[in-house]
């Protein structure tokens, strides 16, 4: 490889690492501020769940898309447009004074994400020879997980110290500068014709985007329902038709936007997509609701530094178990190495609400480190079982879905957190985690005994 070319890859995987430093951090850095945000722009409950939802399902809707396009059109093209798209998003958010371009620039950082995440992934694997592709491959990952880990710290402390509006400027910032930095290393290269399918399955993508957002409102409408049931069985009803629809599509197109039959023949990889699902829930359900409670009047009363300070143990336990997991796998095989940190998830839980409700914050860290290092676990380790169920030559299929399911996880932990956390708090909000936990650790005892590879 020439000295040149060198570079230009070099620059390539710092770009992409960048941009995904910047998401992740994004990612989870709203919920420390969203207390703050939430009072500055008059946010009501539901506008509050749905800067997050929006944000979820627009992610989940189109990033198996995104997985496609960058095949069809070139993975360097489809993540510049990702990063881009993210950017600005992050810089109309910056300058929102209400939640209506709150929650359509949410919106669009969706999309940016979608396209981003996958593109950037095969651009890292391009760009390294074959000798450094999987240290590539693993510094990519890193970061991203670096940055959900740091997310909240990071959050609070710019809310706390310059002000909301600066986690989205910051962001808006550094994915620019990642774009600008893949921008000059193109190749300009063209993707070969007979890659590209002759039709895209546009209806079976509309499909899977009316189904998932109508469901999530189904589950918004429940708190309501005796004042307004029309809140439920609209989307309820639309959600029904979208999954009937939906299932007819797939099967009958030649090129389906999801390969029913291929998933339906691989119960390990319904597993374990189920998993990763159980894992964002839990996560994105405690991050938002403890900043709700513990930056709240009748809760721990702390800034948005305080609050982050508070949770950098999970930070810790999420970022430092990640490293480890791939290890713990191997030595106790699949099944016991998930089944076991979700049943550590759930004790955790306990003891972060009992913590939270006497106001111990020695022993709330305690319990969020135990947290963080549980869902560690099932968090770097399901998406590769998903992956490994599946032929090689549905890897961006595969991928696509595991995201999508990943996505739409979180988005129920939010939602159904919004439900719960009115009625029965933060306690409530954490037993609703525990559970989930407990359904995941059930979900791998069907899992492979033997060490993974």
């Amino acid at each position: 490889m020439s000295a040149a070319a060198d570079a230009r890859d070099a620059r390539i995987r710092l770009a992409c690492c960048l941009g995904m430093l910047a998401v992740g951090v994004n990612g989870t850095a709203i919920m420390a501020a969203l207390p703050t945000m939430r009072a500055d722009l008059a946010l009501g409950p539901e506008e509050v769940t749905w800067a997050v939802n929006s944000y979820l399902l627009m992610s989940a809707a189109c990033i198996i898309l995104g997985g496609k396009a960058s095949d069809w059109i070139g993975a360097q093209r489809v993540a510049l447009v990702g990063l881009l798209l993210f950017g600005v998003a992050s810089a109309a958010i910056a300058a929102a004074t209400g939640p209506g371009l709150l929650l359509a620039g949410r919106a669009v950082q969706g999309l940016g994400a979608a396209l981003a995440v996958p593109a950037t992934l095969s651009c890292i694997g391009q760009a390294a020879d074959l000798s450094r592709r999987a240290t590539a491959l693993s510094a990519w990952a890193g970061t991203l997980m670096l940055g959900f880990s740091l997310g909240p710290l990071v959050g609070g402390a710019l809310t706390h110290a310059i002000g909301w509006r600066s986690v989205f400027g910051c962001t808006a910032v550094a994915l620019i500068a990642a774009a600008i930095l893949l921008l000059t290393a193109r190749t300009g290269e063209e993707t070969p014709a007979s890659r590209r399918p002759s039709q895209i399955d546009a209806g079976g993508f509309l499909l899977l985007a009316v189904l998932m957002v109508s469901v999530i409102l189904t589950l918004n409408g429940l708190p309501r329902v005796a004042q307004a049931p029309i809140h439920v069985a609209l989307p309820f009803a639309a959600a029904a038709a979208a999954s009937i629809l939906f299932v007819r599509v797939e099967r009958r197109s030649a090129d389906p936007f999801v390969d029913l039959a291929q998933v339906r023949r691989s119960p390990l990889f319904l597993r374990a997509a189920a998993i990763g699902a159980v894992t964002m829930f839990c996560i994105l359900s405690t991050l938002l609701y403890f900043n709700v409670d513990a930056q709240g009047t009748t809760g721990l009363q702390l800034s948005p530094i305080g609050a982050g300070l508070v949770l950098l143990p999970l930070s810790m336990g999420l970022f430092a178990s990640s490293r480890l997991a791939p290890r713990v796998v191997r030595r106790l095989g699949p099944a016991s190495a998930l089944g076991s940190a979700l049943i550590v998830v759930a004790v955790a839980c306990a003891v972060i609400a009992a913590a939270a409700h006497h106001r111990s914050e020695g022993t709330l860290c305690a319990g969020l480190f135990l947290f963080g290092a549980g869902l560690a676990v099932p968090y770097a380790t399901a998406p590769r079982l998903a992956l490994s169920a599946l032929p090689p030559e549905a890897a961006g299929q595969s991928s696509g879905l595991i995201n999508a399911c990943t996505f739409l996880g979180g988005s129920f932990g939010v939602t159904s957190g919004a439900i719960l956390y009115p009625l029965a708090g933060f306690s409530g909000v954490m037993t609703l985690v525990a559970a989930a936990a407990l359904i995941g650790a059930t979900l791998a005892r069907s899992l492979p005994r033997a060490g993974a590879r």
